[in-house]
């Protein structure tokens, strides 16, 4: 059963796609190579991908199977080429909320 997981990758000013010539050519086919990737690694779909550029942050939000997969993916894609990556896996505040009623 597929459940959402949200990547954080990070990287140095000097490794930034905006200031590195290797950096930027993995990020410039960084949306194809995932999309190759994502089907044989269980990931389903990337519900979001966001830069926070000063702060030299991604922040993926996805759906998969399971965290092996996306660090797979993280691999084969070339995200993990520059960046240190944690793949955490994710709540609905609304779900968290029932189960904390529930208790």
């Amino acid at each position: 059963m597929a459940q959402l997981f949200g990547v954080f990758a990070r990287h140095s000013p000097e490794s930034c796609p905006m200031n590195n010539k290797e950096s930027k050519e993995i990020t410039a086919l960084l949306d194809k190579k995932m999309k190759e990737s994502m089907p044989k690694n269980g990931v389903k779909k990337i519900l979001g991908f966001y830069f926070s550029v000063l702060e030299h942050e991604w922040t993926i939000i996805v759906e998969a199977d399971n965290a092996h997969g996306i660090e797979t993916l993280c691999i084969e894609s070339g995200i993990s080429a520059f960046n240190t990556v944690k793949i955490v896996p994710l709540t609905d505040f609304s779900a968290a909320l029932k189960r904390i009623a529930a208790k």
